[in-house]
């Protein structure tokens, strides 16, 4: 099934030496021997030694389970608080069994983002996790914004454009765009904190969708089965030049 999987990247059009992202639902391809290790061994394998393979690796259970509250919190929000355990590398990813697989990967690398990390494996791996800012965290000087430097493809096997991370970067790019309150615990000093940044709203399927099918319609993406999946290979620079356009047009309509 290994085999069977990196051609079926190649057939894809996932060539040696590239940077890829992927979004993955494991069990839209099927029965695969050794499960997730295996999808990510192909990838590792198909993008060759001088290729780099990336996951979003968000944790968002990294937040305040008590968002609206204003003031002094009373006690059982004190506690909820203070359940909220704090990042670390080993923190396990919320983004499915391919992602957690490329997390736990020998020698993959994290960045540091309490809420909305990355991880990866191979050749441009730490430059691309270096930095991260705790706002706009997929924006400019983010793991994305490297990943678009290295003309990075993206992966989606089995899943849509509700999952494509991307596009969160292409809306931080975007003149207009949906914003939320990121909040998180961190350390400082030794004393626990609690954190609260700006960044896009979470899309809930709304646009993304929309904007993902037209880039593809336009771009002339092509699907293939690799498994039982349905996969898609695009470009991010492409996608994302065409997407803040989109967005900004869409969103500028509620303005």
């Amino acid at each position: 099934m290994g085999l069977d999987l990196v051609a079926g990247w190649r057939e894809l059009g996932l060539a040696e030496g590239t940077a890829v992202i992927v979004h993955a639902s494991l069990s839209s391809l099927g029965p695969v021997p050794g499960g997730a290790r295996a999808v990510v061994a192909s990838l590792v394998a198909a993008a060759g030694q001088a290729g780099t393979v990336a996951a979003p690796a968000f944790t968002p259970r990294i937040a305040d389970p008590d968002p609206d509250h204003r003031g002094a919190p009373d006690t059982a929000i004190r506690a909820r608080r203070d359940a909220v355990p704090l990042f670390d590398a080993g923190t396990p990813s919320e983004m499915g069994a391919v992602a957690e697989a490329v997390r736990q990967w020998p020698g993959a690398v994290r960045s540091r983002h309490p809420q909305a990390s990355v991880a990866a494996i191979g050749a441009h791996a730490r430059e691309v996790v270096a930095a991260q800012p705790l706002g706009f965290a997929l924006g400019a000087g983010s793991p994305f914004s490297k990943l678009y430097d290295l003309d990075v493809s993206i992966l989606l096997i089995g899943v849509g454009h509700d999952r494509n991370s991307f596009l969160h970067h292409a809306e931080t790019l975007a003149r207009h765009r949906r914003l939320k309150v990121r909040r998180f615990p961190r350390l400082v000093d030794g004393e626990r904190i609690w954190c609260e940044t700006l960044d896009v709203a979470n899309d809930n399927g709304t646009l993304f969708p929309v904007v993902g099918r037209e880039f593809e319609r336009v771009h002339g993406v092509r699907e293939a089965e690799v498994g039982r999946a349905r996969c898609r290979l695009l470009a991010a620079r492409p996608l994302v030049d065409f997407a803040v356009r989109r967005l900004d047009e869409l969103l500028g309509r509620s303005h």
